[in-house]
């Protein structure tokens, strides 16, 4: 039993996000046939994708952000109109208040709130009731929250349906997939609104539906979705010899050129020089978004600008492509998918995610022949990764990243989040805020990112507050049989046992090796 438990402890947290607690049964389920349960969640393709109520396209988003950024404007215009004009006679010099040149987007936010959400209380006289010589009510004690404005609101739902959609599936498999995939091909909230209202609708739209497909078919939805597009800059990119690129006097930027290569694709040292960078960024110029107005296409879409592409033929990595606009990055993405430098990167990142952060070299190398034999076919990957004994053998020595603590710890808890703070909130003190990497190249995976003492430190402040909270009501000598059974450790369990209560031993147990490793 003993040896099953700790098969099963590996398909649970090395390949997904760890046991749920209740009654279902994982760990059982998953000693019966680990690898079968590992496998399972990759013969449920339609698994993978992610709807709910009120998730909308990237278009749809761009409009309700073009709309939202029109009425902060107006609600400015407004303010300004609104605000006394005072003669410098009228206030003495000493008296005037500090110059505001801009007002910042929060506060025209507030503003804007304000304006479409304020109700007056409950038999409170209305506006146009009011007498002129009517008393000026009274401030409240404390002034009635804001209003989230649609891109926090978009960002929470999209927050939300992922956090659910971990917490409550059975081994957890594709969608961890579906986090490396992400960070593999990220983008940060934080570059701004467009960013941050697309980043769950780029994971939804790029991601997921190719997690489980061929690799050539992610890579061209990554790199022609506006969010990319709009991360890296690419709308901003002009072929110097391209209508645009005369009319406007600029030309190229090489931001999204230069990741597709160092980072999606052939990796560092995989073959390229800086004049292949600047030839990629040829290929893809006039890859762009429509915006505001819809000139080029309907708002927030991915469109081909022929007027910002450069003209011509273009070599890289030693071969032309003289196909004619769109088709002639189309083209050259393809042939990046398939370089035999793209197949060892993927192999490598993929293995050091999984299972070592230093990965085997044959495991490796096993992984970058399937990824070349089969075009490069993801699912097939997957499973050759899961039909490895190395896989299984290796120790679980991984540390979790603040992603996978906090819901692997949700999931032993049987708590299914109905509101995204406390793990928003959490993830931005851990230093892994959701969907907003520090760079380009994604959030690292490695233990050294993770097990830094000061971040053991918060992780440990966690846990104490989640034991503070939910202690009195839960057996954690119990949880630790749904998490792990005989796989526990003598020590862990010792060190359970011996807590001083029992919210100090749900917190010893959610900062064990149990479920802080992988």
């Amino acid at each position: 039993m003993a040896r099953d438990s700790q098969a099963a402890l590996v398909a649970l947290n090395r390949f997904g996000f760890g046991a749920r607690g209740g009654a279902s049964g994982d760990l059982i389920n998953a000693s019966s046939d680990p690898r079968g349960f590992v496998k399972a969640e990759l013969s449920r393709p339609n698994g993978v994708l992610l709807e709910a109520p009120g998730l909308q396209s990237t278009p749809q988003l761009g409009q309700a952000v073009f709309a939202y950024q029109d009425e902060v404007k107006q609600a400015r215009e407004a303010a300004k109109a609104a605000a006394p004009v005072e003669t410098p006679a009228q206030v003495p010099a000493d008296q005037k208040p500090p110059l505001r040149r801009n007002l910042s987007l929060n506060a025209a936010a507030e503003i804007t709130g304000q304006m479409a959400d304020a109700k007056p209380a409950d038999g409170a006289p209305k506006p146009e009731t009011m007498q002129p010589s009517a008393p000026a009510p009274q401030p409240a004690a404390k002034p009635a929250p804001q209003p989230l404005n649609v891109i926090q609101k978009t960002f929470r739902a999209e927050a939300l349906a992922r956090l659910q959609r971990a917490t409550l599936v059975e081994c957890g498999f594709t969608e961890r997939l579906v986090a490396f995939w992400s960070n593999h091909f990220c983008i940060s909230a934080s570059k701004g609104e467009l960013a941050r209202i697309w980043a769950g609708a780029f994971e939804r739209e790029a991601i997921r539906p190719h997690v489980l497909g061929r690799f050539a078919d992610m890579l061209r939805a990554v790199e022609q979705h506006p969010a990319m597009l709009f991360f890296l800059d690419n709308q901003q990119s002009l072929g110097p010899d391209s209508r645009a690129g005369q009319n406007r006097k600029r030309g190229l930027n090489e931001n999204l050129a230069r990741e597709i290569m160092e980072l999606h694709t052939l990796g560092v040292g995989g073959g390229y020089t800086q004049g292949d960078v600047t030839s990629l960024a040829r290929i893809i110029t006039g890859w762009t978004f429509a915006g505001r107005q819809g000139q080029l296409g309907i708002p927030g879409s991915f469109v081909f600008n022929v007027n910002a592409h450069q003209p011509g033929p273009q070599i890289l990595l030693g071969k032309t492509y003289d196909q004619a606009g769109l088709a002639q990055g189309e083209a050259a993405l393809a042939d990046l998918a398939r370089h035999p430098s793209t197949a060892s990167f993927i192999a490598t990142k993929f293995v050091r995610h999984f299972v070592a952060d230093d990965p085997p070299p044959a495991l490796v190398a096993r992984l970058r022949d399937v990824f070349v034999k089969t075009d490069g076919d993801l699912k097939a990957l997957a499973t050759a990764l899961v039909d490895s004994d190395q896989a299984w053998k290796a120790p679980l020595t991984k540390m979790r990243s603040p992603y996978d603590f906090l819901v692997a710890s949700g999931r032993l808890l049987a708590r299914v989040p109905e509101d995204p703070g406390a793990y928003l909130n959490n993830l931005n003190l851990l230093g892994q805020p959701l969907w907003s990497p520090p760079g380009p190249n994604g959030f690292p995976d490695t233990n050294a990112a993770w097990a830094a003492p000061e971040g053991i430190k918060l992780r440990l402040d966690i846990a104490a507050q989640i034991g503070a909270r939910l202690g009195n009501n839960i057996d954690p000598l119990d949880l630790l049989e749904f998490g792990a059974a005989d796989a526990a450790s003598a020590e862990t369990r010792r060190t359970i046992e011996r807590a001083e209560s029992r919210q100090q031993a749900l917190a010893l147990l959610l900062m064990s090796p149990e479920m802080q490793r992988r």
